[in-house]
């Protein structure tokens, strides 16, 4: 058996023990992406190696996989990786305001923390940090595009190490696809997920990669060494969104009618925003970044309640989207 094979094993070993009634052929199969075929001979081999399983079959002839007590699964401990996932669930819940959530994942941390050898414990610290550092937080609420949870373990890795990677990336959507090695330096989470990585070439330019447009990925195994100014969440805060754009980056400024100036208050559009009352009770919000289509996109969501002082070319796409003539897709 493959070592890969033997981890995907004990996975199916911990479902098993973890749920109540067991996993279910459908389970294995969502789980593991596999065809019914493939199902069917996990389950077998589970069968195989834990000889104390319990097999159920219920009333709409589906069987169950149950395992009850097993020495090896209750003493196994944690990975460093799910401490740091653990972790990132813990940052989006307290930036949405989800105290009990807070509360109730910090509370599950330190329990698994508190259990483990000092080592392990001090590992994963270390392992979450860098996760954290590595994933910004530029994220919206709403319909977003999914990424490969392939690419994203193999970021993981790489970003622990650190290690560069070798990506197959098309630039845009009619051009061909090309191979390049860069050196990642964090995810950015938006409708549009993004590799943040600087290139290998000798310009050295540190670049964002639309994840829809990466078909191939793999870690070189090449160390580098990491831009210690490089901050993930500034150069988040050069987008009003997920996208950043050179050529658009600048100030911003958005004037919200009486109103709706009480609404607009409670919001928080960008890290960096400063927010003026005016005389009349309109609302002046200011800041710095670029992505003038997803700003539109936003702001049509206000009607005629808001005026976009500058920059000129972000009024004139906020009026093209608002006709449905503006061509972008997102």
């Amino acid at each position: 058996m493959s070592f890969a094979k033997a981890q995907d094993l004990f996975r199916l070993a911990e479902m098993a023990k973890a749920r109540y009634r067991g996993v279910t052929l459908r389970d294995i199969m969502e789980e593991f992406a596999v065809n019914e075929r493939t199902a069917r001979r996990m389950a077998r081999a589970l069968e195989d190696v834990f000889p104390r399983i319990d097999v159920v079959t219920d009333d709409e002839r589906r069987r169950w996989w149950s395992l009850r007590e097993v020495d090896y699964i209750r003493h196994r401990g944690f990975r460093d990786s799910e401490i740091a996932a653990l972790d990132l669930a813990i940052r989006r819940a307290e930036r949405d305001g989800a105290a009990n959530e807070v509360k109730s994942l910090t509370e599950m941390r330190d329990r698994l923390l508190a259990s483990a050898l000092p080592p392990q414990a001090r590992s994963a610290e270390v392992s979450s940090e860098v996760m954290l550092e590595a994933n910004g937080f530029a994220c919206r609420p709403g319909p977003a595009s999914p990424a490969s949870p392939h690419y994203l373990k193999l970021l993981f890795e790489a970003f622990i190490a650190p290690m560069s990677i070798r990506i197959t990336y098309r630039s845009a959507r009619d051009d061909a696809p090309r191979e390049r090695v860069v050196e990642p330096y964090g995810v950015i989470l938006g409708t549009r997920h993004y590799l943040v990585a600087r290139d290998t070439t000798p310009e050295r330019r540190l670049r964002q990669y639309r994840f829809d447009r990466i078909s191939n990925m793999a870690v070189t195994g090449q160390g580098f060494v990491r831009d210690p100014d490089f901050c993930i969440n500034a150069h988040c805060a050069q987008s009003f969104g997920s996208f950043f754009s050179e050529a658009e980056h600048g100030p911003v400024r958005w004037r919200f009618a009486p109103s709706a100036a009480p609404v607009a208050r409670d919001f928080r559009f960008h890290p960096n925003q400063i927010m003026t009352d005016m005389p009349d009770g309109s609302l002046l919000v200011e800041f710095s970044a670029s992505g003038w289509v997803e700003m539109a996109w936003h702001l049509v969501s206000w009607g005629r309640a808001v005026a976009v002082l500058d920059p000129p070319e972000l009024r004139l796409i906020l009026e093209s989207v608002r006709r449905g003539v503006v061509d972008v897709l997102p």
